[in-house]
């Protein structure tokens, strides 16, 4: 484990003699016309950047992007903004005794968890064509992969485990609507199976489209195919191994994975044109978004405010909100113990 303040705990003027997860570096030139080094770093809690001003020329050389670094200098406050002075860095070996773990932030929840989870929920799936489909798709090594990978490489379930919690989430959310059609008796009734299984298939290509050995990226395959087209050959694939696999019940299985973004502009080869697709893209997004706000949130704010930084992908800045006063006060205990009292009195005392 690591003895260092983490970068969400850094402050203005504070010293750092730190580890760190290379991101980025990127030579710029001053208005001497001289360069400089302007690096991006990370850890668990979150990226912070700084500007190497002279002596870099070895460490550039052999530099590379996932590298744990080691850096020297002092932390400053530019236009509201935490960042880095350097005064050196240098690549770790062996005898530093870090590994990419301290680094590379994880879910917070139980990993053992969450895949006995899962395939509780497969096997409540009574349709044998689509146990057999989910069973088919995720051999070992995929399975493996789909429990270690994050669901996003920058704005949400951005952690190794990611993926999986992610479509648990996704899972619930689509149960509950069920749940909630059959109570009111709604019709048509939405078909649990077919949901459920586009649920726990619709983000499966993920594992392929992203890597996460330390910097999370995309790789050729996810920039050139992207997640929906991977996981839909897979899933095209399999269908075509299991003998008389109902053709449309293939068809149907497709359109959930291929339309669940929803929109033509988000990368969704189709929209969702079915009453379970249209479920599953609302499923995905609520899971999607509220998971990156609170990440959002919890990186914390501009300097003495209540919003956060502007957020690029958001085009707007979220209000923190805190626990008002008036819970903080008094305990439930308090409060119930205070109700008893006024109502030992009178109605009008």
């Amino acid at each position: 484990m690591l003895n260092q303040k983490s970068i969400k705990e850094l402050q203005n003027k504070d010293t750092i003699d730190h580890y760190f997860l290379l991101k980025k570096f990127e030579l710029k030139q001053k208005k001497d016309g001289n360069n400089y080094l302007v690096i991006e770093v990370s850890d668990k809690s979150g990226t912070i950047s700084g500007n190497y001003w002279e002596g870099f020329d070895e460490f550039y050389k052999n530099a590379f992007v996932g590298a744990i670094v080691k850096i020297k200098g002092s932390v400053e406050l530019f236009n509201d903004r935490l960042q880095l002075r350097i005064e050196s860095v240098s690549l770790t070996n062996e005898n530093d005794n870090v590994s990419l773990s301290d680094f590379v932030p994880t879910s917070l929840r139980n990993p053992e968890e969450m895949k006995k989870e899962f395939w509780s929920r497969v096997k409540k799936i009574q349709n044998d064509w689509l146990k057999s489909l989910i069973k088919n798709v995720f051999t070992t090594d995929r399975f493996e992969k789909f429990t270690f990978a994050p669901a996003g490489k920058s704005f949400h379930h951005n952690y190794i485990g990611g993926l999986l919690e992610h479509t648990l989430e996704v899972i619930q959310i689509c149960d509950l609507m069920c749940d909630i059609s059959e109570k009111s008796n709604f019709q048509p009734q939405i078909n649990r199976d077919l949901l459920i299984t586009g649920a726990i298939l619709h983000d499966v290509g993920k594992i392929e489209e992203l890597s996460y050995e330390s910097i999370f990226d995309y790789t050729d395959k996810g920039k050139l195919l992207g997640h929906i087209v991977i996981a839909a050959n897979w899933i095209y694939g399999v269908c075509k191994q299991i003998p008389d696999f109902p053709e449309e019940l293939q068809t149907l299985v497709l359109h959930l994975v291929l339309s669940h973004q929803g929109k033509l502009e988000n990368a969704s080869p189709v929209e969702p044109k079915t009453l379970e697709s249209i479920i599953l893209y609302y499923a995905d997004e609520l899971s999607a978004k509220t998971n990156a706000y609170r990440q959002i949130i919890n990186s914390g704010g501009e300097m003495n405010s209540n919003w956060t930084k502007f957020h690029h992908l958001l085009q707007s800045s979220l209000f923190i909100t805190k626990e008002p006063e008036y819970y903080q006060k008094e305990t439930q205990d308090d409060l119930k113990n205070s109700m008893e009292e006024k109502s030992k009195g009178g109605l009008f005392d």
